[in-house]
């Protein structure tokens, strides 16, 4: 249970942070800080509540495909940085992809550096959030569950 637990709140945060990211290459700091103060607060809370629905729409695309690379890495004990950040990539960039292949003809076309540099920086970042929530800890239950049980470190590891 506790395991799911982790799952599950390793990919909520993961999803926040995506989302936020996106939406800071839409409404980027520089931005914010070139309004005047009073305009200043009122951006950010839009850009609160936009990064909320970014971060929904995110998780809803991401969720089949890290519920599939979590159950390899928990089953494997994958705890790499290296494969959460690559998994957050390679998932982004399935969405980047599904958004190009939604396109109709004629209208403007996501098809560019900034858009893409946006869906690779939410990937990984969102994969790294997840590996710093959750990941690091992969399979750690199982491992665990076989030490009680009276067998040395050595054969839980094997």
């Amino acid at each position: 249970m506790l395991t799911l637990l982790r799952v599950l709140f390793g990919f909520i945060v993961a999803c926040l942070v995506a989302g936020a990211v996106t939406v800071a290459f839409i409404v980027t700091p520089g931005d914010v800080a070139a309004l005047p103060a009073e305009a200043q607060g009122e951006r950010l809370i839009n850009a609160g509540v936009l990064a909320l629905l970014t971060a929904t729409h995110s998780a809803i695309f991401a969720f089949p495909f890290a519920v599939l690379a979590i159950g390899i890495a928990e089953l494997a004990r994958l705890r790499s940085l290296l494969f959460y950040v690559a998994v957050g990539v390679i998932i982004a960039l399935g969405g980047f992809s599904a958004e190009y292949m939604n396109e109709v003809a004629g209208e403007a076309s996501i098809l560019n550096n900034y858009a893409l540099a946006a869906f690779l920086a939410a990937g990984a970042l969102g994969g790294f959030t997840y590996w710093l929530f959750a990941g690091r800890k992969a399979g750690r239950r199982r491992k665990n569950a076989a030490t009680a049980e009276g067998s040395t470190e050595a054969e839980a590891a094997a």
